[in-house]
């Protein structure tokens, strides 16, 4: 290679590092989990951020500190608390990074604090405009434990919320009697409120890393898109249709109680077999996020548009931020159809399902066409997620 291609390659952005984020609420067993994540050898090249060094009991592993807030353990996993700003952290870890001043990590495990919303964080990494070149989300990962997990879920919206956007769910405590009981409800509530999630009970050592990590949009190399591994549209549309058969005189006491948080969430979705023009897409995002914005937990999707039928474009949000869309370069696999799935609190599907017709030219009865929609000087007129 030439020293002027040489330059060239050296001057390519670097590969974004994948980024999971930890949560789950108090006494769900984070700490566990996230001890033994960091003693796995597979593990050794990375970053975890934490709240507190005392609150993770890391003293069998620690080998040596490099500051105030950074330790490097005995699997080489370098562990680094959080000061303040979530923002100021990782950019300054990038720089360190960068300059050689720590080991070069290439994944980074986020942990929260048990009360907090995971929106905030999502969006930090979604939307942030340097972030986001230098990390990619990998996943979310909620744990809930089988003995409180339903009175939490009762009491506390961020559990809920927790629960609904994450891509695992995995079950703590059902080694108890306690806990192995009330199992069997939990599954089926956490089933109701994100069927989308990959479910694992970590009595039975099923939330290995393996199983916890590499859940994003693409395999390990970065390259290839695993598009219906990340979607688990199948899974949401066959919630849906055991949703529809309970509520139509065959269901559970659940149904009825409005007051549960998670009965206000509902995962659903949209399939289309034609393709959408750009504008009229970008017109569907936009009037979704200003009309319903904090309603859209998460929304992730593969979309067919009409200017490049052949190269589907992925979207993904959460409330009111998406990540700038994505081109693939092809088609994954023979399914050429749009598939968006939404994970909303208090949204009829209706809606957005009649909206998103209105748009491609089928619209419904006592609904507006595409020409309303895009005349109503009160409709959104911001350049949009494709530009």
């Amino acid at each position: 290679m030439s020293d002027a291609a040489s330059e060239r390659t050296n001057r390519l952005p670097p590969r974004p590092i994948p980024l999971t984020i930890l949560t789950g609420f108090l006494g769900a067993g984070k700490t566990t989990l996230l001890n033994k994540l960091l003693a796995a050898p597979q593990l050794s090249d990375t970053l975890a951020l934490i709240n507190e060094f005392g609150e993770v009991g890391l003293d069998h592993l620690f080998v040596e500190k490099i500051d105030g807030d950074m330790i490097v353990m005995s699997s080489g996993c370098i562990c680094c608390t959080i000061r303040g700003d979530l923002v100021a952290t990782l950019e300054d870890l990038l720089r360190r990074r960068d300059n050689g001043r720590i080991a070069p990590f290439r994944r980074v495990i986020l942990e929260t604090t048990g009360l907090a919303d995971p929106a905030p964080v999502l969006h930090t990494i979604m939307y942030h405009p340097y972030l986001m070149l230098r990390y990619r989300l990998d996943g979310v990962i909620t744990l809930i434990d089988a003995v409180n997990g339903e009175s939490t879920l009762d009491a506390h919206e961020e559990a809920a919320k927790q629960a609904a956007v994450a891509d695992r769910l995995v079950i703590t405590k059902t080694d108890l009697a306690e806990g192995a009981l009330r199992l069997h409800e939990l599954e089926q509530r956490l089933a109701r409120l994100n069927p989308s999630a990959h479910r694992l009970i970590a009595a039975k050592g099923e939330a290995s890393a393996e199983a916890l990590l590499e859940c994003g949009l693409y395999d390990a190399s970065g390259k290839i898109p695993q598009v219906a591994r990340w979607l688990n549209a199948e899974a949401v549309e066959a919630a849906n249709a055991d949703h529809d058969h309970d509520r139509h005189g065959h269901g559970h006491d659940h149904l009825a109680d409005s007051n549960r948080h998670d009965n206000h969430i509902r995962a659903f979705c949209l399939t289309s077999d034609a393709p959408l023009a750009p504008s009229s897409f970008d017109m569907f995002l936009d009037i979704l996020q200003q009309a319903h914005g904090p309603r859209l937990l998460r929304v992730k999707g593969i979309v067919a548009l009409a200017d490049d039928p052949a190269r589907p474009v992925v979207i993904h949000g959460v409330q009111h931020v998406f990540h700038p869309p994505h081109r693939l370069a092809a088609w994954p696999d023979s399914d050429r159809r749009t598939r968006i799935v939404f994970i909303a609190k208090d949204l009829d599907e209706s809606f957005v399902t009649s909206l998103y017709a209105a748009l491609a030219g089928r619209p419904q009865i006592d609904a507006p066409d595409a020409a309303a929609l895009r005349d109503n000087p009160l409709a959104p007129r911001s350049a949009g997620l494709l530009g």
